[in-house]
């Protein structure tokens, strides 16, 4: 196609106004202090020729014109591999420092709203605000608080590109940047201010920006845990204790109120070994460990704050028995505070604390304070004793007059203690299906049981299972017979989850999740396994199941099949009793990335929202309380997209309060690397959970509106199907047009990019296959097939695009999926895009699928304008849209440095002979465009 005929993406023009015209100052601030560092490090030569690329981008946006991107290919074609390299660098670090500017910016607007009390969307008020507008009474929203369970489950799929160095050195730039104000009110003086700013920036030149080797589990383990230091200690505790006020001043009971945790933790990293051979036996006892380590350290140091803050003497105030009898515990002290009854009494907690520490991590001792000489040598058997003695510090400091000194550091230990417990986060156990059915068969095979159990239908599966479940208490491995490595690393994981049961407690790890979950059978394996562990018990004497099994359903035809699946199982005598005792509870995992791949953005959307409402329905019929764990990605390709009106899109009444999702990659660092933003981004995941546990089914009634986007969602499957599947020569051509080959080599996760080792669409995961798409600008996963799926619905009749107007204007649902097609579609370029397919092999095979691409993109466009009724891209969102124009030039610049990079690359015959400056430069492309796109996996 002639790129004078490619359509323009249609983005919102955003006027500045004073507090933008402060992000301006700022970007512009920390591009020229780059700008210089690059001068001074890497000569004249490269500092003209970054200027020229970003000259030659801005300009196209300027004049709208095509030709001012010739320039573009003409200036990377005539760079070195080395000068490519360090150009590439400096693009990179200007797209990571237009994010630190922006999240600034951000969490001084969000300071300001919290002055102003002014009512914002995401916030707990305007929730409550929404809900009795809508007329529900107090007495609902305070039943609806009760309910309230939202879990951010931190995982480590391969989308942080970003090494755990640099995100050290944008924290410190963000916290100096932060100070902005202080400078203009001369509280700071400003060259001091910008020579903080210049140090990080020279150093982060300075600093190799890709990881040397694979990126291991521990190394992903680390980061993820490196955001409760920066944001959820502080802010989670902030966040429950707001709850809790709301709560008794509503008129809930005190006592009712502090019970109300509405928010805890999740993690994956150390668990989550479905495709991943790296996570072991090992690995899960590191992260139990990790998590302990990080826990136990702020324990400590929030305790010497409370120690160092309560110095009251017994010859000013008076104590009650209790804090008494806990400063008497504590022994022998210092003889300057044998008067001073509280620093006495938080001697003996600190004892006690270190004593647990010493019990629970006795691989890390050495990370630990040491034991005070004579000190109380008596662990806590639990975090619930903890939490008693400090609770005890408060009562006596409330009873005699000095409730204020609660407030702030005890009560947010207090708090803190009951959400992270000694566990800190529960890990999750997961792994593919077909590993469970291969060990299950070894195991009944090993115990002459049956000889060849993977060839039996599922009828038969099953009642072998119920009967080794049910009727025999003994288990099937046996330590004299040999087991295949497989089983043996699988039965380890079980073992090792009850031992760290018996240490750290059942919250530790309370669920087991089973990625492509196809049938009942696939269930009770895993319950098969759990008995091996005595994790779980049949037999009519002692029936239990310590963990939740949890089936993953992630195609489109994997959550059809759902709610007979789920039928079945509740249907089981034996499952009928595990969850007697497990509070009648069911939760099931919904795949984005798969379904996605599979049918497409509209179809897995609809077949997302179907299974949730046909789940909810069958959990009402057998009297079970089902909730849903989303496997959300960052993008809108894999269930990405704002999580506030996400939350809300849902069926009425599938969330009940109760919601669990994955929270990964660069996603990360964006929603949680500044805490400010984070308190932001926890607060609209409690506020929506809030609102949809609030609004029964009752409150809502969409039926003829899902009867359409039925018709609609299987118009759309069939195009995305036809274009992706049945479209000859499509695989080869996403292979070539997309730098697929260089994510599978690049070091950003521990997890393998593809199930096989031979690379086909099929085999692929469903993460690179999405970041592939970003990458080269065209975002395909989380929009193809809308554009032709309505048109041919709208069939040229305005009553229909009325009816599809109306349900835009009111179904929250059909809101959400659109304002997430118009966003992904913001940040697509067909023309760059139009770069990437130049670099097929076979040029009319690609063009002809870029033809049939570019026509679905304009279709989309313009049926989103007529659903919208908006002109533009981001028309409702002007600081995103903003947010892009800050930042389109760096993108595009890194763009044509890439095709050129991938170019020069395809002349050699494998990855490993590729110049390793080149390679270099091609990884850092990858991480630059990812960086800047903020959701590109």
């Amino acid at each position: 196609m002639s790129l004078k005929n490619l359509p323009i993406t249609p983005l919102l023009s955003v006027q500045l106004d004073e507090q933008q015209e402060a992000l301006f100052a700022n970007n512009e601030l920390l591009a020229n202090l780059l700008g210089e560092t690059i001068f001074n490090y890497a000569g004249l030569h490269i500092y003209q020729t970054t200027e020229n690329l970003t000259a030659a981008s801005k300009n196209y946006y300027k004049t709208l014109k095509h030709v001012a991107r010739e320039n573009l290919s003409l200036f990377c074609s005539d760079l070195t591999d080395s000068e490519i390299l360090r150009v590439i660098r400096s693009f990179s670090i200007a797209a990571a420092l237009a994010n630190i500017a922006e999240d600034v910016y951000q969490t001084h607007q969000q300071r300001r709203v919290r002055i102003s009390n002014k009512l914002q969307i995401g916030t707990l008020e305007k929730s409550l605000q929404n809900l009795k507008t809508k007329g529900i009474s107090q007495e609902k929203i305070l039943e609806a608080m009760e309910k309230v369970s939202v879990v951010p489950v931190l995982t480590a799929h391969p989308t942080q590109v970003q090494r755990k160095t640099i995100l050290d050195i944008t924290k410190k730039i963000t916290d100096v940047l932060d100070q902005y104000e202080n400078v203009k009110l001369k509280q700071i003086d400003e060259k001091e201010w910008i020579d903080k700013l210049n140090r990080e920036i020279q150093i982060w030149w300075q600093t190799s920006m890709l990881r040397e080797s694979k990126l291991r589990v521990t190394d992903e383990i680390s980061n993820a845990l490196s955001y409760y230091n920066i944001t959820f200690f502080s802010e989670i505790p902030n966040l429950i204790n707001k709850f809790q006020e709301i709560s008794q001043k509503m008129g809930n009971s005190v006592q009712n109120s502090q019970s109300l945790i509405p928010l805890t933790m999740g993690m994956w990293i150390g668990g989550d070994r479905d495709g991943n051979p790296f996570v072991t036996v090992d690995t899960l006892e590191k992260s139990a460990q990790a998590q302990a380590i990080t826990l136990f350290q702020h324990y400590f140091s929030e305790v010497e704050k409370i120690y160092r803050d309560l110095s009251m003497s017994i010859t000013m105030t008076n104590v009650t028995e209790d804090l008494q009898a806990l400063a008497d515990a504590s022994g022998e002290v210092s003889p300057h505070r044998t008067k001073e009854p509280y620093r006495r009494a938080v001697t003996t907690i600190r004892d006690r604390l270190v004593a647990t520490a010493y019990n629970l991590c006795d691989k890390n001792i050495n990370l630990l304070p040491p034991k005070r000489k004579n000190g109380v040598d008596v662990p806590y058997r639990n975090s619930k004793e903890f939490t008693k003695d400090l609770v005890i510090v408060a009562e006596s400091l409330i009873r005699n007059n000095s409730e204020f000194l609660t407030h702030g550091t005890l009560n947010n230990l207090i708090c803190a203690t009951e959400i992270f417990g000694f566990h800190l986060a529960t890990i999750d156990l997961r792994q593919d299906s077909s590993v469970h059915e291969v060990c299950v068969a070894e195991l009944l095979k090993s115990a002459n049981i049956l000889g060849d159990y993977l060839s039996l239908p599922e009828e038969a599966r099953c009642k072998v299972l119920l009967r080794e479940l049910e009727c025999d208490p003994r288990i099937l491995s046996d330590p004299t017979i040999p087991q295949s490595e497989l089983l043996s690393s699988e039965l380890a994981i079980f073992k090792k989850a009850k031992s760290l049961h018996e240490r750290f407690g059942k919250k530790i790890i309370e669920k087991n999740l089973i990625s492509h979950a196809t049938s009942v059978s696939d269930m009770l394996e895993v319950a098969i396994l759990l008995k091996e562990a005595n994790l779980a018990k049949g037999n009519k004497e002692n029936e239990f199941c310590d963990l939740y099994i949890v089936p993953l359903f992630e195609t489109v035809e994997d959550l059809e099949a759902a709610p007979d699946i789920l039928r079945k199982w509740f249907s089981l005598p034996i499952v009928q009793k595990w969850m007697e005792k497990n509070g009648r509870k069911q939760e099931v995992m919904l795949g984005y990335s798969d379904s996605n791949k599979d049918g497409g953005y509209l179809s897995s959307s609809w077949s997302l929202y179907k299974a949730q409402k046909e789940l909810t329905a069958v959990g009402h019929e057998f009297d079970v309380q089902i909730s849903f764990f989303h496997g959300r990605g960052g993008t809108v390709g894999r269930g990405g997209g704002p999580s506030y009106e996400a939350i809300l899109a849902q069926p009425e009444g599938s969330t009940d309060g109760t919601i669990r999702l994955t929270e990964q990659g660069e996603v990360i660092g964006a929603k949680y690397g500044n805490p400010d933003l984070g308190f932001k981004n926890l607060e609209a995941l409690v506020s929506a959970a809030l609102e949809s546990s609030a609004l029964t089914v009752e409150d809502a009634a969409w039926e003829e509106y899902e009867n359409i986007i039925e018709e609609i969602s299987k118009l759309s499957y069939h195009s995305y199907r036809d274009l992706v599947y049945n479209t000859e020569g499509f695989s080869d051509f996403f292979f070539e047009v997309t730098p697929i080959n260089f994510i599978s080599g690049l070091n950003i996760g521990s997890r393998p990019s593809s199930r096989k080792k031979k690379q086909t669409l099929e085999s692929l995961r469903a993460i690179p296959w999405v970041f592939s798409w970003s990458q080269a600008r065209i975002m395909l996963p989380g929009w193809y097939g809308v554009g032709t799926a309505f048109t041919k619905w709208i069939n040229d009749d305005e009553k229909k695009l009325e009816v599809l107007q109306k349900m835009y204007a009111e179904w929250p649902f059909f809101k959400s999926t659109i304002s997430n097609v118009d966003m992904v579609l913001s940040k697509s370029d067909v023309s760059i895009f139009a770069e990437y397919v130049k670099l097929a092999k076979d040029q009319k095979v690609a063009q002809e699928i870029l033809k049939e691409i570019v026509t679905e993109w304009e279709l989309t466009i313009d049926v989103l304008k007529k659903i919208t009724k908006n002109d533009v891209l981001l028309a409702d969102n002007a600081e995103l849209a903003s947010s892009l124009r800050n930042r389109l030039a760096y993108f595009d610049s890194m763009n044509f440095l890439q095709i050129e990079l991938i170019k020069r690359a395809r002349k050699f015959e494998s990855i490993d002979e590729i110049p390793r400056e080149l390679r270099k430069a091609i990884h850092i492309s990858i991480n630059g465009l990812a960086t800047g796109l903020r959701n590109s996996g």
